[in-house]
């Protein structure tokens, strides 16, 4: 028989069927015949359920008690004809999970490079199949994915422009957020759960803020994500140049935030509506309806319900004042990329987007107390964030590379002051890894391109891979240390797009080094979010076979199926297991549809550990609830694979 060997696995070569099995089991010395122990029936087996890249470092874990996994061996089963094309024994101990499932294995699928779709199958002491996963190209598997996520991108629409043909059905929302009134900061408790003013004050001025995507699950809208998720769609779309609906959603939320900065009286709004108010204050996060729901109320000023129908906007900065650092950054970041989109085809277009982003850039506050916490929305414990010298490196920088594409002089002066905060960031204490609140890695790989060479400033390509492969390393050192290799932490918020920011800053690092030394790990991690992790299950809605049914999202629950059957919220990514101590009371309204969705077997209790719960519950805004950046950063992340 012809075959490939890899440790613990034999894959036949254009052979299929019984006979291949009996030859690969013979091999490691199983009995054909006779007395067997009973399988175990407290077995399972994880799998990436999207699949695994052809010629990628592949693996599935197989999780139960020591005593049946020490006798198991797996077989790969076609499951077109039910062939089997490969057989193996389990590889070594990776850890300890619960007590349910205390041991965890590994099944080593590295050499199963034949395009189709499998299933991993236990056989020996231990009883148990895995979801089917494919075997595909990259772009096979992942462009379906990054078209997923645009989908999501999709039904977040405001306004008046909103795509009722998709599978949520739904009509125009918030048509008022095209006269609205801006009113002054709000003040709130010491823990931002409660609004202190009695009534919200307005400033006298109104403005026009309709259209772009609700934040996650309500339906606020906030200029720090938003500007975040445009800058990611607009490096996604280096990559796919050709997707045009990629391009079409990148240029909706760009209307959104041009809106947002009104460049006349040098003001940035901050966000949308309001979610934490009090008795005489009702705020998005008191009710549960659809969105369209809101512009039929009928209220006045002073009634409770006014600020649902006429929602407030509020400002990041007073005319002409400073902006809080990390939001002017990434505005600025999101308008210089547009530049770059169009240097070489509307250079008109493009000049108009680099002057809004120096415009922004130049009001960003470059001195802020350090005393006090960085603001990002009303309340600001919404959106913490401890780190600012990243944003504004990833401004300097796009404008720096828009300013080359356009010939203007001010190339030079972005470039430095990119690499000055590029220094002032590698020697804080507050660094990170990709997501919403640190852009490092996006704003590293573009100044490495930006420097061509050259050290400025106490900066040079060096220092910046370097502190990707801090990133990286971080990662890399917690994954060593889990059962499933997972280099996220399970017991905090967003798990899942931190791990799909692992991802990408590994894909980016490689493309601009040449160095694969991370490429397995970014595999592991893309896996472990499409089901390779305890519980089983993708995090990302319509992917696989097991995906989240009861997202928290009000359109999703008012209008979408609860059996992950028909009209789902496809291609939105949620937040993933999260500490069992924050899970402890879940959201709950008279007007919310119940929905439950347990595993395919057992419950999600018994895949619970190392202090760390999931659930499928549309009140589990802890574990269910998706968001723009959660999706972008997976978007991205797709992209670049």
């Amino acid at each position: 028989m012809n075959s490939l060997r890899t440790p613990g696995l034999l894959v036949a070569a254009g052979v299929t069927g019984l006979g291949t099995l009996l030859v690969a089991v013979n091999l490691f010395g199983m009995p054909f015949g006779g007395a067997r122990t009973p399988p175990s029936t407290d077995v399972a087996v994880r799998v990436d359920q999207v699949g695994y890249v052809r010629g990628e470092t592949k693996q599935a874990y197989v999780m139960g008690p020591a005593k049946a996994l020490a006798g198991a061996r797996f077989k790969v089963v076609d499951t077109r004809g039910g062939s089997v094309v490969a057989a193996g024994r389990l590889g070594p101990v990776t850890g300890h999970w619960n007590a349910e499932y205390p041991s965890v294995r590994t099944a080593d699928l590295s050499a199963l490079n034949t395009p189709g779709t499998y299933r991993v199958v236990l056989t020996g002491t231990a009883a148990g199949r895995s979801p089917a996963f494919r075997i595909a190209g990259a772009r096979e598997l992942m462009t379906p994915l990054v078209r997923d996520n645009i989908r999501f991108l999709q039904a977040q629409r405001d306004g008046a422009d909103v795509l009722s043909a998709g599978a949520l059905k739904r009509g125009p929302s918030h048509l008022s957020d095209e006269d609205a009134t801006v009113y002054a900061d709000p003040e709130y408790d010491e823990e931002g759960t409660e609004l202190l003013d009695e009534r919200l004050t307005p400033t006298g001025a109104r403005t026009d803020v309709s259209g772009g995507w609700f934040d996650a699950g309500d339906f606020l809208k906030f200029t720090g994500t938003t500007s975040y998720s445009v800058a990611e769609l607009l490096l996604a779309q280096r990559e796919l140049p050709h997707m045009t609906e990629l391009s079409a959603e990148a240029s909706y939320g760009l209307e959104w935030l041009d809106e947002m900065w009104d460049e006349d009286s040098g003001t940035l709004y901050a966000q949308v509506g309001i979610g934490a108010g009090n008795e005489a204050v009702r705020t998005d996060h008191d009710v549960w309806r659809l969105p369209e729901a809101d512009d039929r109320l009928d209220v006045s000023p002073g009634d409770p319900d006014y600020t649902i129908k006429y929602r407030p906007v509020f400002r990041a900065n007073d005319p002409g004042e400073p902006i809080t650092p990390s939001l002017a950054g990434r505005v600025a970041a999101a308008f210089a990329l547009a530049a770059q989109r169009v240097a070489g085809t509307d250079p008109e277009e493009a000049r108009d987007w680099l002057d809004k982003a120096a415009a922004v850039y130049d009001l960003a506050d470059t001195d802020p107390d350090p005393d006090e916490p960085l603001f990002t929305a009303f309340p600001s414990a919404f959106y913490p964030e401890d780190s600012w010298q990243d944003d504004l490196e990833f401004a300097a920088t796009e404008l720096a590379l828009a300013a080359r594409g356009l010939e203007d002089d001010r190339e030079g002066d972005w470039t430095a002051d990119a690499a000055h905060w590029a220094r002032a960031y590698l020697d804080s204490d507050v660094k990170g890894t990709l997501n919403v609140a640190d852009v490092s890695a996006l704003a590293h790989v573009d100044l490495a391109i930006a420097l061509d060479g050259a050290r400025t400033g106490g900066v040079g390509e060096a220092d910046l891979y370097r502190d990707l492969r801090r990133q990286l390393d971080d990662g890399v050192d917690r994954a060593g240390h889990d059962p499933f290799g997972a280099g996220a932490v399970y017991d905090d918020f967003d798990a899942v797009p931190h791990t799909f920011g692992l991802v990408a800053t590994a894909r980016l690092y490689a493309k601009a080094t040449e160095d694969t030394r991370y490429e397995a790990f970014a595999g592991r991690q893309r896996g472990w979010a499409l089901g390779a992790n305890p519980w089983g299950t993708s995090f990302v809605i319509g992917a696989g076979e097991v995906y989240p049914h009861c997202p928290e999202h009000q359109l999703a629950n008012l209008r979408g199926s609860h059996d992950g059957k028909g009209a789902i919220l496809r291609g939105a990514v949620v937040n993933g297991p999260n500490a069992a101590a924050k899970l402890t009371e879940l959201n709950t309204f008279p007007t919310m549809e119940k929905c439950t969705a347990a595993p395919p077997a057992g419950a999600w209790t018994d895949f619970d550990g190392k202090g760390a719960r999931y659930v499928d519950d549309v009140g589990a805004w802890q574990t269910v609830e998706p968001s723009l950046d959660f999706t972008t950063t997976a978007l991205l992340a797709f992209a670049l694979t």
